[in-house]
């Protein structure tokens, strides 16, 4: 049985940093691409970063670029979202998943495996 185990989240204020792990287990991902996406209360969960199968290429949201860096651990299947300059908007359940695929894409529906998510909240 796939599980994905994201850990890392919490409370931190504005300007801050906090890195969340997302552990798997049940099978090995490091020929799957990975992704974290995010939802905000009362908004529609969101893309954030993906990044491929060796982690030769990654890709973000533009709201995210520049301050989020991913990345990942194929010999501890371990993917990692380090965020720095958190701001409030970046409040959310922060999901990762894994996609049967070796490149990135941005849809939802391309992922196949979730985690149930961790809670960012940044304080102003």
């Amino acid at each position: 049985q796939v599980q994905l185990a994201e850990s890392g989240g919490g409370l931190v204020q504005a300007g801050g940093s906090l890195r969340l792990s997302c552990a798997a287990s049940g099978r090995t991902f490091s020929s799957s691409a990975m992704g974290w996406f995010r939802q905000a209360p009362g908004k529609e969960r969101e893309f954030v970063s993906g990044i491929n199968w060796s982690g030769s290429a990654t890709y973000y949201a533009d709201s995210v670029k520049g301050r989020f860096t991913i990345s990942r651990d194929n010999a501890k299947n371990t993917l990692y979202l380090q965020m720095n300059s958190l701001k409030p908007d970046d409040t959310a359940v922060y999901y990762c998943a894994v996609r049967m695929g070796l490149s990135i894409r941005s849809e939802e529906s391309s992922y196949d495996y979730w985690g149930q998510g961790t809670q960012v909240t940044v304080s102003s």
